[in-house]
């Protein structure tokens, strides 16, 4: 296990390195000269190079990422050219609630799939199979901004149930303490998992219906109950545990919509006002934590399921 995990932290720290590389060369080359892009269209020649000269921005662009990199290693991230401020306070400050959000749309997002995917696959092909099987597909295929505005069409605009706005408490509690402003934005963030998730589940529990272990099970006289819940479940979860980790990103970007949708002050909405704003150690340090968060996902995904495996983690 510990050559498995070594291995797992070297290829992880490889492809990090391999995202700030990438990103840092996007975003800087985006502009031929980052003073003018900050400054704007108005400022002087004199003042955007000396603001290029200041920032190193006027060295090779390879030094430049070297150290950037040496700066990442001190935990500097740099800062905001239009908000003066340090780019990990920002962080801090945005961060907890962003996460406590992804965090709630995710258990609650599995907390429907899992059950909803295993009784698809124990009533394969029936009515109720069949008709989730078509809400997800349409589902699927529609943006989550758009079931965001259909949420508040119908729940704040014709019913008016739950307000169009989130709330703007600085608290990442507020999910719980506001039940009812926090309500759409979590709803929307569950609906466009919970289609991936119970697809995802279903197909596993229609493999694992299929394997010996539950044809013995049940003819040992075993419950239906028991069946699903102590030998089904526990082997038909593994992909889930997978694909929650490749997925993470996917949260992260999925709260961008739901933030900028419901105006809701976290990650997503501060990059997204970065992007506007052209501030670009803001929206460097955002897409890292995206390309982190992939990696640390797989990171732990592939932990867990060679605990669950031993044939994964011995290379069968």
């Amino acid at each position: 296990m510990m050559w498995f995990v070594i291995r797992r932290i070297l290829v992880s720290l490889a492809v990090l390195l391999g995202i700030s590389l990438v990103v840092f060369l996007m975003l800087h080359l985006i502009s031929d000269s980052p003073g003018r892009a900050v400054l704007g269209q108005q400022a002087s020649q004199a003042a955007v190079d000396a603001f290029n000269r200041e920032n190193g921005y006027d060295r090779p662009v390879l030094i430049q990422y070297v150290d950037y990199l040496l700066q990442l290693l001190q935990g500097d991230l740099g800062r905001s050219y239009k908000l003066n401020e340090e780019v990990g306070t920002l962080l801090l400050q945005n961060a907890p609630r962003s996460a406590m959000l992804s965090l709630c749309g995710l258990v609650l997002a599995l907390v429907i799939a899992i059950p909803l995917g295993i009784l698809q696959a124990v009533r394969r092909g029936r009515f109720i199979d069949r008709a989730a099987t078509s809400v997800s597909y349409l589902l699927y295929a529609t943006p989550s901004f758009l079931i965001a505005l259909v949420l508040i069409g119908v729940f704040s605009q014709t019913v008016p149930l739950f307000p169009a706005e989130a709330s703007q408490s600085s608290s990442p509690w507020v999910v719980f303490t506001d039940t009812r402003a926090m309500a759409l934005p979590l709803i929307t963030l569950a609906v466009t998992n919970v289609v991936v998730f119970a697809q995802y589940q279903r197909s596993s529990a229609l493999e694992q219906l299929g394997m010996d272990y539950i044809k013995v099970a049940r003819a040992k006289g075993a419950s239906e109950r028991v069946v699903l819940t102590r030998h089904l479940l526990r082997n038909a979860i593994t992909p889930i545990i997978t694909l929650v980790g490749v997925l993470i990103p996917t949260l992260l970007a999925g709260n961008l919509i739901v933030e900028a949708v419901f105006n809701y002050p976290g990650l997503g909405l501060l990059f997204l006002n970065s992007l506007h704003r052209e501030d670009y150690p803001v929206l460097l340090a955002y897409t890292l934590i995206g390309g982190a968060l992939t990696v640390a996902g797989n990171f732990v995904a592939d932990l867990v399921v060679a605990r669950a495996d031993r044939r994964i983690e011995l290379g069968a």
